[in-house]
């Protein structure tokens, strides 16, 4: 917990000593000599060279508590990870400036040279341009990655997605792979083929899948949690753990076998390993204040699972969370089902839209692989820290705190 206050920090003197803020090791507010305010400043030995250094962070007023915090966070990971936080910065300085955004044709013909050697028949590789030189290019060639729409790919594919269906299919894919390597570039913000579906009629012999996991409108979701998940004054490992799974947007099987092991509370992470996965690879979930309340309120209870079953310590069943909505429906006069605990992995996803949150923020949050072989392949980050940001806001709406009302994503 931070030990500086605002009020502290706008009555800094210049004759004063640096004030520590107390989370943050080595992040100090440091009176300045000459303005009669305060600069913030850390501390650390480098990593690479030994040697104590000094990186500033801006001033109070101008730069937050919190945001130097968050500042001296991301440079405390680098240390942790060897790095040196003041060396990394000088060689992002250096760096020379970014390319120009290449047209839809530049972008195409960069990407089928990167990919061409791991095709077995050269004729695949042929066909993989060809397709895009007969059917794009003519319309969205000359266009830049970052002009293009939905409505330009739609265009695009109109002619053909009914009447050649297979090769539209196959086009819509190929023009995927080109803006989802643009956007791993930063030559653009999202990839329009993701959304281009809602304006081409559904192809013949395509199934429309109308069943899905009974899930509760987003909306709903504070009144519930305050009615049901509320801590009662007999311990209740089902209410806690469904808060959490709602409060992380987990699978019921990964909170079930939730390991002590796995958890960083200092951090506020919780990594599983890929053998828990159900994409087998590892995911990080960064966890929000409320989130880590419950881990804590569970310490102590097992030595190994993090939410067992009271009667004999082992693993709960899938049925627990099952029964428990079950008793929630029969007190409740809402027809059909009130949700599953699935279900409520749906309702994160539709108030992440609603709330402008990057579709890529998430999908990661979720942990969803991505179906794309090119776009996976530039996937190099879980963008962590954005991801805390995100999950933050969304604890704040369903534990209804008032002082947060506004949970839409930052405007960029």
């Amino acid at each position: 917990m931070a030990l500086i206050t605002d009020t502290k920090a706008r009555h800094i003197k210049p004759e004063d000593k640096p004030i520590p803020h107390g989370a943050i090791p080595g992040l100090t507010l440091e009176p300045n000599r000459t303005k009669g305010r305060g600069k913030w400043n850390l501390r650390y030995v480098s990593p690479v060279t030994g040697k104590r250094r000094n990186a500033g962070l801006g001033s109070y007023p101008e730069v937050s508590i919190s945001e130097a915090a968050k500042r001296a966070f991301a440079m405390r990971t680098d240390i942790a990870e060897g790095k040196d936080p003041l060396e990394e910065k000088a060689k992002i300085e250096e760096a020379p400036e970014p390319l120009a955004i290449p047209s839809f044709k530049e972008a195409a013909e960069i990407l089928h040279k990167d990919l061409l050697p791991g095709w077995k028949n050269p004729k695949h590789g042929q066909q993989w341009i060809n397709t895009l030189t007969e059917y794009v290019f003519p319309k969205l060639g000359e266009k830049r990655l970052n002009e293009i729409q939905p409505g330009d790919v739609a265009e695009v594919l109109k002619p053909i997605w009914l009447t050649k269906a297979e090769t539209a299919s196959r086009v819509k894919q190929r023009i995927h792979a080109v803006m989802a390597w643009g956007w791993a570039h930063g030559h653009c913000q999202s990839n329009p083929v993701d959304v281009v579906g809602h304006l081409l009629p559904q192809q013949p012999g395509k199934a429309i899948r109308t069943k899905h996991q009974p899930s509760m409108p987003w909306k709903d979701i504070p009144a519930f949690a305050t009615t049901h998940l509320k801590p009662r004054e007999r311990y209740d490992v089902t209410r806690a753990m469904l808060e959490f799974l709602i409060l992380t947007a987990c699978r019921s099987g990964e909170a079930r076998g939730m390991v002590w092991s796995e958890v960083d509370l200092e951090n506020g992470v919780w990594t599983i390993p890929p053998e828990r996965m159900k994409a087998k690879l590892p995911h990080r979930v960064p966890l929000a204040p409320r989130a880590i309340e419950i881990l804590k309120d569970q310490q102590g209870r097992h030595e190994s699972l993090v939410f067992p079953s009271t009667r004999d310590e082992v693993e709960l069943s899938d049925m627990v969370l099952t029964s428990f909505l079950r008793r929630v429906k029969a007190h409740s006069d809402t027809p059909g089902r009130i949700a599953t605990a699935h279900g409520f992995r749906s309702s994160f996803r539709d108030w992440c839209s609603e709330h402008g949150y990057a579709r890529d923020l998430a999908e990661r949050a979720l942990a969803h692989t991505v179906q794309n072989k090119v776009e996976a392949a530039y996937h190099r980050t879980d963008l962590l820290e954005q991801r805390r940001e995100m999950m933050n806001a969304w604890a704040a709406f369903v534990t209804g705190k008032s002082n947060l009302a506004d949970h839409s994503a930052p405007q960029s």
